[in-house]
C-alpha cells in the first residue's frame, strides 16, 4: 500500500513570511507536523512519500504512485486544498482529508472520500480497521481526546528538512482558557494533555538524526496550560538536552500570565525559548470582557511584556480590531500600546469569527455573519458585520498597518525592543547559512529596499550599542520587510 500525504499551499499572508524566507533562502516556515505524525501511525511496511507543495509541486509520477492520497490542512488553505482534490480525483485517486480546516467544513468536500476527523491517535486505528477488512465508511472522528502518550515520533525523514526555517514539536494539547472567538478549546478540549519530556526528547533527537540544525516550535496553543507537568517534567529534560545535545533556540506560544511566575520564565530561558507568542488582543477593557478573554484582564499588559523581554524572551503578540466594544479610538490605543511595549512582531488582525466558535454562533443568531472565515484575519477581510462598520474597520486597520509597519515606525520600535532585550542564553552559532543570508539582507534591504535609510541606520547602533544582537537585529529586520510586503499585496498601504 503506498500512501502520498499532501499538504497544500499557503498563500502569501502575515504568518507564511514568504518574503522573509526568500532572504533565507527557504521555501517555507515548518514542516507539516501532523501529516508527518499520520505517517508514523500508519503500517510501518506501506509506502510512505510526503509532498508539501509550498515546498515542490505534485507531480504525475507521484499520483500514479499512490494507492491512497492523504490531505490535511487548516481554513487558510481552503482553497489550495479545493484544487488539489480536484486534481488528484481526476487521476482517479482515493483522497482521505483530516485536520482543522475538514472538522468545520467537512460536508462542504464533496469530492473527498474518506474524512478522519479529530485526534488520529484515536480515529484512524478503526479508519486502517475497516481499509483491511473492505468495510470503509465515508466519515471517521471522535468526540474524545487523545492520551498523548500514544502519540508517535513523527516521520521527520519523509521530509526535506533543508527547505524549513523552523521544525514543529508538541508537547501539550488543550487550552485552560475559553475566548470566544478561538476555536482550539471546539477542537481540543480545554484540559490540556501532554506527552512526557522523554517522548519530546526523542522527537528531537529523531529530528538531530535526520540532519536538523535550526531552531524548534513547539506549536502548543498554550504551552503553560499545564504547568506541573512543564515545570517538572518537560523543561528539566530541555535542560539536560541542551547541555548535551544543544545549541536548539525555541519559539513557543502561552498565555500573557506567563510573566506572573519569574521561576517558569527563568527555567524556559534556560531550556531554550527565547520567544513567545502572546494573545493580547486588545488594551480595551470592554473587549477583553466581551471576548471573555479573562486571562489578560486587570493586569498592565505592557508591564508583563517589559517583563518577559528583559529575562531573555522576545514577545510576539497578536492583536485585534472589530470587537463591538471598540470604537474609531481603538486603532490609536493600539499602535500607542504596541510601541509602549516594544512589541516588534504585532500581529494585527481584524475579527474573524471561526466555525465552531461561539462569536460565531451569536453573530449568526444576530444575523452579523457573512459566511466562512477565510483563516486569515490580516488580509484587511472579514466574515462578520462589524459593530463600527465595514468600512470604518477597514479604513482604521490600514490606517494602525501603516503606522506599525512602515519603516520609520517599525525600526523606531525595534531600536526600543533591542535597547531593553537581554541575550538569549541558549543561541545558535554563526554557520555559513547565517552569513549568506545576512549578505542577502544586505542586498534586500540596504541597498534595493526602500527602508534602506533605516536598516543601515540600525545596523550602526547596534554594532555600536548591542553588537551581541545584530542576528537578532537583522532577522527583524527582514520581517519587517516581510510585513510590508504582505500590506501591499493585500491592499492595505496608505
Amino acid at each position: 500500500m503506498n500512501i502520498l500525504l499532501v499538504c497544500p499551499e499557503f498563500p502569501d499572508t502575515f504568518w507564511s513570511y514568504t518574503h522573509a524566507l526568500r532572504v533565507i533562502r527557504k521555501k517555507a516556515v515548518m514542516p507539516p507536523l501532523g501529516l508527518l505524525t499520520v505517517a508514523a501511525m500508519l503500517p510501518e511496511h506501506w509506502g510512505k512519500r510526503l509532498v508539501d507543495l509550498n515546498v515542490r509541486p505534485l507531480t504525475d509520477p507521484d499520483l500514479a504512485w499512490a494507492d491512497y492520497v492523504f490531505i490535511s490542512g487548516m481554513a487558510v488553505q481552503r482553497e489550495a486544498a479545493r484544487r488539489l482534490i480536484a486534481r488528484c480525483k481526476a487521476a482517479g485517486k482515493t483522497v482521505v482529508a483530516g485536520g482543522p480546516l475538514f472538522i468545520g467544513e467537512y460536508a462542504l468536500f464533496e469530492q473527498v472520500d474518506h474524512f478522519v476527523l479529530g485526534e488520529a491517535e484515536i480515529t484512524l486505528a478503526p479508519f486502517l480497521a475497516d481499509l483491511e477488512s473492505g468495510t470503509l465508511k465515508r466519515t471517521y472522528r471522535t468526540r474524545q481526546f487523545a492520551d498523548m502518550a500514544r502519540s508517535p515520533v513523527p516521520l521527520w525523514q519523509l521530509a526535506d528538512l533543508g527547505s524549513y526555517a523552523l521544525a514543529g514539536v508538541q508537547f501539550s494539547r488543550g487550552c485552560p482558557y475559553d475566548c470566544d472567538f478561538c476555536n482550539v478549546t471546539a477542537m481540543l478540549g480545554r484540559k490540556p494533555r501532554t506527552k512526557t519530556g522523554a517522548q519530546v526528547i526523542a522527537e528531537l533527537e529523531a529530528l538531530q538524526r535526520c540532519g536538523w540544525r535550526g531552531p524548534g516550535f513547539f506549536v502548543d496553543d498554550n504551552l503553560i496550560g499545564h504547568r506541573p507537568a512543564l515545570k517538572n517534567d518537560l523543561l528539566p529534560a530541555l535542560k539536560r538536552w541542551q547541555k548535551s545535545r544543544g545549541p536548539m533556540p525555541f519559539i513557543t506560544q502561552a498565555s500573557i500570565n506567563l510573566a506572573d511566575d519569574p521561576e517558569l520564565v527563568s527555567d524556559m530561558v534556560q531550556a531554550g525559548f527565547d520567544a513567545v507568542f502572546v494573545g493580547i488582543e486588545t488594551p480595551d477593557a470592554g473587549s477583553l470582557a466581551e471576548c471573555h478573554k479573562s486571562q489578560n484582564r486587570n493586569r498592565d499588559l505592557a508591564a508583563d511584556v517589559h517583563r518577559l523581554q528583559r529575562a531573555g524572551i522576545e514577545v510576539q503578540a497578536g492583536f485585534i480590531v472589530g470587537f463591538d466594544h471598540d470604537t474609531p479610538a481603538i486603532f490609536r490605543r493600539q499602535v500607542d500600546f504596541i510601541k509602549r511595549s516594544r512589541i516588534v512582531t504585532a500581529m494585527v488582525g481584524m475579527l474573524h469569527a471561526p466555525p465552531g466558535t461561539r462569536l460565531a454562533a451569536r453573530l449568526w443568531q444576530e444575523g452579523r455573519l457573512r459566511g466562512p472565515s477565510s483563516g486569515n484575519n490580516t488580509d484587511g477581510t472579514t466574515n462578520i458585520v462589524p459593530a463600527m462598520g465595514l468600512e470604518n474597520l477597514r479604513e482604521g486597520y490600514k490606517w494602525l498597518l501603516a503606522n506599525l509597519y512602515s519603516p520609520r515606525p517599525y525600526y523606531r520600535r525595534l531600536k526600543a525592543f533591542l535597547s531593553e532585550y537581554k541575550l538569549p542564553e541558549v543561541r545558535s552559532g554563526v554557520d555559513l547559512a547565517r552569513v549568506w543570508a545576512f549578505a542577502r539582507s544586505i542586498l534586500r534591504l540596504g541597498i534595493i529596499g526602500t527602508e534602506r535609510i533605516e536598516f543601515w541606520s540600525l545596523l550602526g547602533w547596534v554594532l555600536l550599542n548591542r553588537p551581541t544582537l545584530l542576528p537578532a537585529a537583522v532577522r527583524l529586520a527582514v520581517c519587517g520587510h516581510h510585513y510590508r510586503k504582505v500590506c501591499e499585496l493585500h491592499g492595505l498601504t496608505t
